[in-house]
């Protein structure tokens, strides 16, 4: 399958709604319950935009938005200034093809790029593809948070990934 990556807009804010509405209603790739709104997305890209955090997206040739990947703060207190938390989310109807590896290599380059030091994937220890796409990339399992999420009538482990990056060169605290 033929994609090209390039960065995501406003524009397809109800395209990146509609992939995460997927995913809270069908999955447990988000611990939601309710599905988002166009109001939340909204206020998820101001976010993104303030932090200056990338969303990538993969676009067929019709400008059709087949998945995207992002990061964002990992936590709140100064000294994770250089560690973030990502997510790559692809369209059900389009997984398989390649598209979620092409997306978490980008958004690792782009962490690289932006002198974060880690990665952080939190994966519902029961998504296998996604914890052998991340092992396979060099994320390595750090710990699993057990029954730490209750979603369809069960309990949920959330699996903790790690990437540690070379940069940046030369980090400053404060």
């Amino acid at each position: 399958m033929e994609f090209q990556l390039k960065s995501c807009t406003e524009e397809q804010l109800p395209e990146i709604l509609d992939i995460f509405n997927d995913a809270i209603l069908n999955s447990t790739a988000l611990y939601d319950y309710k599905t988002r709104t166009m109001e939340n997305m909204h206020a998820w890209y101001a976010d993104k935009l303030h932090g200056n955090y990338p969303i990538i997206g993969a676009f067929d040739d019709n400008g059709t938005l087949l998945g995207f990947s992002t990061y964002g703060m990992f936590r709140v207190r100064p000294a994770y200034k250089y560690s973030v938390e990502h997510s790559v989310y692809v369209r059900s109807d389009k997984r398989g093809h390649g598209i979620g590896k092409v997306l978490l290599h980008e958004i690792v380059k782009k962490a690289e790029e932006q002198d974060f030091h880690v990665l952080v994937g939190v994966i519902d220890a029961e998504n296998t593809v996604s914890m052998k796409l991340h092992e396979a990339e060099g994320f390595v399992l750090t710990g699993i948070l057990k029954e730490s999420g209750y979603k369809f009538g069960k309990w949920l482990d959330a699996a903790f990934y790690q990437l540690i990056l070379k940069s940046p060169r030369v980090p400053v605290e404060g």
